[in-house]
């Protein structure tokens, strides 16, 4: 029995082939794993010597060549296949392992041009397909992580079973696609096309989900390969493992608060805001944005742009959380959030609020019946020399700062939202409803009285003067909105009926 083996990433390579050797295997070996074997010496046959050809162009030819792919291709029960193979002096190869040139790597150290298409595979993806499409007379292995399994099935039982077999040649066929796929992306972003007519994502599993949207559903969360974002790089430091809904809601509640330069918490429900603040201290934030909605903030996220202190997690300790997302923990903090058994205490070390988040530009993609929906997201931060006053009254500077405050908020309320914002803390948010009026209603009911001097953001233009009515009776004084409608006239004339100061964007944020 033949074994080849090619691999970049060397980790388990020496017990494998020496496990190989132990049974009577003998090994190929392509140059770079020649060496390293050999340091460790262990003894294989390069391929030079069983081509009969010289490594060229630098290294971009090696096992290409009829010697190595009909050694893996020829199906041993095909009699013309063997006659191929003794005409040509040809010994089958039995067993394939082969990894990859780290192309992702490279690209994500900063190496572009030339460099970068050195380390495209070409010989490691040959054999790989090769293999993986003769798996029932080959054995293939694109993962250091299965050659444990496969000495013991080949010491146990003397060979590889047809299962096994399949699931090994599965993983190569999903390894080689996504080696392309991540290329594929690569390349697009470097020509400048952000939607090519085949749109290649390579998907990485990260972890399995306790659970789906229900109980009884199966979830796992896939990262994809070549975004930086902080869902796939966040520590889980304490509690239970996450499920698919809370893995929504810490995503929207990062996204919050790292859209903030000052210390920022944001309570997240459903993927909407309970509440949002900024304030001088990261425990200041959170006692503000409580304050914006208590009841729903029972069961939510909370996310903190700040390390949390341990006033904060003495704050937290009065209601039930399920989750909780910062860029780290004070020592005197987290003894204190480990007392809660069940809460999921995450950490994305590394976070620079200066920075910002590492994954913007990165498209969004939402899943529809048959494919799915593809655009550039909505990062940009607010253009604030683009807004317009469009009233009679312009707004204080105090008013100013919260309408801006306002309108980074409301980008993340589901559509149609409104968010009334007072003293850079949110104090009503109406989310998802089916009529802006309605939106507003709901969003000055959890108000009450905080409402009144408050400014409001809608994320879309208002159709009718009613929601602006209902918010001059509430007492809200300012308005930042999108422009646009038909009757944008009749919002003017209304706001200035009213006293009330108002900003056009010129740029709508529905979040649907």
């Amino acid at each position: 029995m033949r074994a080849l083996l090619s691999v970049d990433d060397k980790t388990g390579l020496v017990a494998f082939a020496r496990g190989l050797q132990e049974i009577g295997w003998e090994l190929i070996a392509t140059d770079g794993t020649l060496a390293a074997l050999a340091a460790e010496g262990i003894t294989a046959r390069s391929v030079e010597d069983v081509t009969g050809s010289p490594v060229l162009l630098g290294g971009r030819v090696k096992t290409l060549h009829p010697k190595i792919h009909a050694a893996i291709l020829a199906k041993r029960s095909d009699a013309s296949h063997a006659a191929d193979l003794e005409r040509e002096s040809i010994v089958p190869i039995d067993l394939v392992a082969a990894n990859l040139y780290p192309f992702q790597r490279a690209a994500a150290s900063g190496v572009t041009g030339d460099a970068l298409l050195e380390k495209i595979d070409i010989g490691g993806l040959t054999l790989l397909r090769a293999a993986a499409k003769n798996h029932l007379d080959v054995v293939v292995v694109s993962r250091p992580e299965r050659y444990v399994a496969i000495l013991e099935e080949l010491r146990e039982r003397g060979s590889v079973s047809t299962e096994t077999r399949r699931q090994l040649a599965a993983e190569a066929f999903s390894h080689t696609a996504a080696y392309d796929a991540t290329i594929a992306s690569r390349l697009s972003a470097a020509a400048g096309v952000s939607f090519p007519q085949d749109l290649t994502l390579s998907l990485e599993k990260v972890r399995d989900l306790r659970y789906g949207e229900n109980p009884h559903q199966q979830a796992a969360f896939y990262r994809v390969r070549g975004e930086n974002g902080a869902m796939t790089s966040m520590e889980q430091l304490h509690g239970k493992a996450t499920s698919f809904n809370n893995m929504l809601d810490i995503n929207s509640a990062w996204r919050m608060v790292t859209d903030f330069t000052q210390p920022t918490v944001a309570i997240v429900k459903h993927q909407n805001p309970c509440g949002i603040a900024s304030e001088t201290t990261i425990a200041k934030a959170y006692g503000r944005a409580f304050l914006c909605d208590s009841v729903s903030a029972f069961g939510g996220i909370v996310g903190c742009n700040r390390p949390v202190s341990a006033e904060l997690a003495r704050a937290l300790q009065d209601t039930f959380y399920e989750a909780i997302i910062a860029p780290g923990y004070a020592d005197d903090a987290l003894p204190l959030l480990r007392e809660r058994r069940n809460l999921e205490i995450l950490a994305v070390p590394g976070y620079d609020p200066k920075r910002g988040r590492t994954d913007k530009g990165a498209l969004d993609i939402k899943r529809v019946s048959g494919g799915v929906l593809v655009q550039t997201p909505d990062d940009s931060a607010p253009e604030e020399s683009n807004f317009k006053a469009v009233t009679e009254r312009h707004p204080t500077l105090e008013e100013l700062t919260d309408l801006i405050f306002a309108w980074r908020c409301v980008r993340h309320v589901t559509s149609n939202g409104i968010v009334l914002v007072k003293g850079l803390a949110t104090v009503g948010v109406g989310p998802g409803q089916l009529s802006r009026v309605v939106a507003v209603e709901v969003a000055v009911r959890k108000a009450g009285e905080n409402a009144r001097l408050a400014v409001m953001a809608s994320d879309a233009y208002f159709p009718f003067p009613d929601g602006i009515e209902v918010a001059a009776r509430a007492g809200v004084t300012a308005i930042i909105q999108p422009g646009g409608s038909l009757r944008d006239q009749m919002m003017i004339d209304t706001a200035n009926r009213h006293r009330m100061a108002m900003l056009f964007t010129g740029r709508r944020h529905f979040k649907h």
